[in-house]
């Protein structure tokens, strides 16, 4: 069997690194490494990581630079790039390998991803994240490392929307990235901060002129609110919980304006 690499990238993941590392320790597919690279945690991140694998390394400033470097030292055949706070089906793995052999042409899989937690906005959150399934705003997490490398990897300037910039090129020359599985990852927003996310928003903003420039053919769809109005609008599913559809539209304009001003005063 081919062997997969699941690169996480870490910072401060101690709550929620133990739980990543044990869903992917009970797959059912057994040909797999696991590498973690952390960004100088200031908690217990690495001893835990030290717990599950030999594969501990320290890597900054960002995650892309923390991917990037994942990716030169990975064994495997296939990679699967994880956050820390995320956890996986047990049987993702061997649907994403059997998946993707099927066809030489088969070079990426879109995992679905469920947000889970407590508060209003991350069941808005998980709500939109449904209306994706199936559109330009959905990036596949299971790739074939060669194309990977072959692309050149992660633009190490760019700090938001990278998951999507690989895939991209890989489709460009030609091969079939949309791939889906059944089997979920689970992203655990328990810790959800409203004010934190719009910080966030507010930094990804910074490096949106760097994401337009290398992704010219895909920025608009991908950065503008209106390819966004138009998925949710035209998707049935949005008017069956009007609850969670008014508060995705009032978190995505305010994301917006947050990411728009990060833009401006980087200039």
């Amino acid at each position: 069997m081919p062997l997969v690499s699941i690169i996480i990238p870490t910072y401060n993941s101690a709550r929620t690194l133990e739980q990543c590392l044990i869903s992917i320790v009970a797959q059912d597919y057994k040909d797999i490494e696991i590498i973690v690279v952390d960004n100088n945690s200031t908690d217990t991140t690495k001893e835990i990581a030290q717990k599950y694998t030999q594969n501990v390394f320290n890597k900054g400033p960002e995650r892309t630079a923390q991917k990037n470097y994942g990716i030169e030292l990975a064994n495997g055949e296939y990679l699967l790039i994880i956050d820390g706070d995320m956890f996986i089906d047990k049987g993702l793995i061997t649907e994403c390998v059997k998946l993707i052999g099927k066809d030489l042409n088969n070079a990426g899989v879109c995992v679905p991803v469920s947000d889970v937690g407590d508060s209003y906005w991350v069941k808005c959150i998980a709500f939109e994240r449904s209306l994706y399934v199936g559109t330009q705003m959905e990036a596949p997490r299971f790739l074939k490392k060669e194309l990977v490398k072959k692309v050149g990897m992660y633009p190490e300037d760019i700090i938001f929307f990278e998951e999507f910039i690989v895939p991209q090129k890989i489709e460009k020359l030609g091969y079939n990235i949309r791939l889906h599985s059944e089997n979920k990852i689970y992203h655990d927003y328990y810790d959800f901060d409203f004010m934190q996310n719009l910080k966030k928003r507010f930094n990804y903003g910074k490096t949106m002129k760097a994401y337009s420039e290398n992704q010219e053919e895909y920025s608009d769809s991908q950065l503008g609110i209106g390819n966004r109005l138009k998925i949710f609008f035209t998707n049935k599913s949005f008017y069956t919980k009007p609850h969670l559809s008014l508060g995705i539209i009032s978190l995505k304009f305010i994301e917006l304006v947050s990411g728009k001003l990060g833009l401006f005063l980087n200039k």
